[in-house]
């Protein structure tokens, strides 16, 4: 049985990531932060990134043939910023370092990026190819942190994914999709925002864990490692879209307000992405879940709760 290695496991795609590699047949052995952390992994082991002798404990222990890293601070939002260096660059490498040293390697290691490094472009498809040029603190993190981990693709079968906007049924409210959700879900008559007057590449987190277990499984050549994959749909959407389809899926009309704290003066007006080298990676075609599905799931998951 493969044994695959989840970073960030109890997180938002680390739980929809262990459920997708459980459904296809793999040991998942689950790494967390805390020791009070619960996972349906079929083992869980606990290591602060930012300590390299308990993450090299922790990946010989795991003796894993696929690692996904998804491990890190991810809320644009966050207010100490150099936290992000300290968990997305640091402890990447931390991680990398350890499974370089294991007598028996990964057969392959993907490590989760974002396409948050493109920054604001005129571009109206961005391929891999697109200079980088983030515009805050957790994208210059997230591309130092690829910097750092191509060093290693010489001696690692190395993949690194730049996923773009994606959500899902579980994702928490600080973000912008569930919190619009959760809105409607609570019958809000009126939601705060910032920029609305923006369009992002959405995907629903089941294919996003579904692209990564691909990019695992697929045909490898050496001259791969290293390589950048964007993840995504392919179609930009306006978040004033998303409203008017809540609207109609909640059966009443929102009042939006801007609220200036919520504007970013360096916010990216459009990402919209190239999915080719995905797809020629894959070698298969992708079967997306429309928006509209997975904003239903949301909002059903949400009026459960």
């Amino acid at each position: 049985m493969t044994t695959t290695l989840v970073t960030g496991a109890a997180g938002f795609t680390g739980r929809w990531m262990i459920d997708t590699l459980q459904r296809q047949g793999h040991r998942v052995v689950a790494a967390v932060r805390s020791a009070n952390t619960a996972t349906a992994a079929e083992q869980t082991l606990t290591a602060d990134l930012n300590d390299p002798q308990a993450v090299q404990t922790l990946v010989e222990e795991a003796a894993p043939d696929y690692v996904i890293h998804l491990a890190a601070l991810a809320f644009v939002g966050h207010d100490d910023p150099a936290a992000f260096y300290r968990v997305n660059v640091l402890g990447t490498e931390n991680l990398l370092n350890a499974l370089a040293a294991l007598e028996t390697k990964p057969q392959r290691v993907l490590i989760a990026s974002s396409a948050n490094v493109y920054g604001d472009t005129d571009q109206p498809l961005i391929d891999e190819q697109q200079p980088p040029a983030p515009v805050n603190h957790y994208a210059c993190s997230k591309l130092a942190m690829e910097h750092i981990a191509r060093t290693f693709r010489t001696r690692l079968p190395l993949i690194i994914a730049r996923p773009f906007n994606y959500t899902g049924p579980g994702q928490d409210t600080r973000f912008l999709i569930p919190k619009i959700v959760d809105h409607f879900a609570r019958g809000c008559q009126e939601i705060e925002l910032g920029n609305t007057h923006v369009s992002r590449d959405f995907s629903d987190v089941r294919d996003v864990v579904s692209a990564y277990l691909g990019l695992l499984e697929a045909p490898w050549q050496p001259e791969h490692s290293g390589e950048i994959v964007n993840v995504c749909s392919g179609i930009a959407t306006p978040l004033n879209d998303i409203i008017t389809h809540m609207n109609q899926l909640a059966g009443y009309e929102i009042a939006v307000k801007v609220n200036p704290a919520f504007v970013r003066a360096n916010e990216i007006k459009s990402l919209r992405g190239s999915s080719e080298r995905l797809k020629a990676r894959l070698g298969h075609p992708r079967t997306l879940t429309p928006l509209a599905n997975t904003l239903r799931d949301m909002y059903r998951a949400q009026r459960e709760n």
